[in-house]
């Protein structure tokens, strides 16, 4: 049976989703809290199962509901970008933007999409670089925004996902377990040196380094290649790769945050219209 989903019963299942309770969502959404509980039983009955469950604190989504959330938010977004795209002024100008290649396909070209449709008229430049390079950039005034990686805390910025960097092997090589265990790095020591390198060695295993590169997609190729295990953020592992355990003698290299940066000194509509887009985009990944 084919059906049409309702853009308004999408959008009221996104702020329960969001804030994890009926109350606060018929807040958000200007209606009762009985309207919104109506809402998401009618659209429960035209996705054929429960999309929420309740807990001491809150409803949670059932596995139904994650199935549907992902797409309910891309659809809200698009509804409210072509919105936006519509009403809003074209703006022009500059956005400078500094960002880990690692979400260049999966996060950016999401957040260039959305930005471009409302403000084809704007000038945007990005640069990819690890995150020390970024920090200094943005304070050196050539960056508007910056989203980068934080492994000790941070003072200033926004989280925007919880992204640690793992050990990850070729699922179609046995590298991991040759001894000692090669290794690909970045040729730069700080970060290689204080996580990566310690977590082997607090694991007791000997290893030797097999490849070093400047890139998150050389340390790619050399575990897709069998050269060489890696230290990959979780959510860019390639296909046909794995993350190692913990059983397996590879705990977590770190348990760094994906941190948006603004440059206090940048302002403008075009700057604030891409520091929203790519905050959608993590959210909506």
């Amino acid at each position: 049976m084919r059906f049409s989903l309702d853009s308004d019963l999408l959008r009221t299942f996104v702020a329960v989703a969001d804030t994890g309770n009926f109350t606060k969502a018929a807040e958000l959404a200007g209606r009762t809290q009985s309207a919104v509980s109506m809402q998401m039983k009618k659209l429960e009955g035209m996705v054929g199962g429960a999309l929420f469950e309740r807990g001491s604190r809150g409803v949670a989504l059932t596995r139904r509901g994650g199935e549907l959330i992902t797409n309910a938010r891309r659809i809200v977004a698009l509804l409210d970008e072509t919105a936006a795209s519509i009403t809003a002024p074209p703006l022009g100008g500059l956005v400078r933007i500094g960002i880990p290649a690692e979400y260049g396909d999966a996060i950016l070209s999401r957040a260039l999409g959305a930005f471009a449709m409302r403000h084809p008229h704007v000038e945007v430049t990005v640069r990819y670089a690890h995150s020390a390079s970024q920090i200094r950039s943005l304070a050196a005034g050539e960056l508007d925004l910056a989203v980068v990686f934080e492994w000790q805390g941070h003072d200033s910025g926004e989280v925007l996902m919880h992204d640690p960097t793992v050990w990850v092997t070729s699922e179609f090589h046995d590298t991991h377990q040759r001894r000692p265990v090669p290794i690909a790095l970045y040729n730069r020591e700080g970060w290689c040196r204080d996580y990566a390198i310690r977590s082997l060695q607090d694991g007791g295993l000997g290893y030797r380094v097999a490849y070093t590169c400047d890139t998150n997609g050389g340390l790619r190729l050399a575990v897709t290649s069998g050269l060489a295990i890696a230290p990959i953020s979780r959510s860019n592992i390639p296909a046909g790769c794995r993350q190692l355990t913990a059983e397996e003698g590879f705990g977590h290299v770190d348990a760094s945050n994906v941190v948006l940066h603004r440059n206090p000194a940048a302002s403008g509509e075009a700057i604030d219209g891409m520091e929203s887009a790519i905050r959608e985009a993590f959210f909506s990944r």
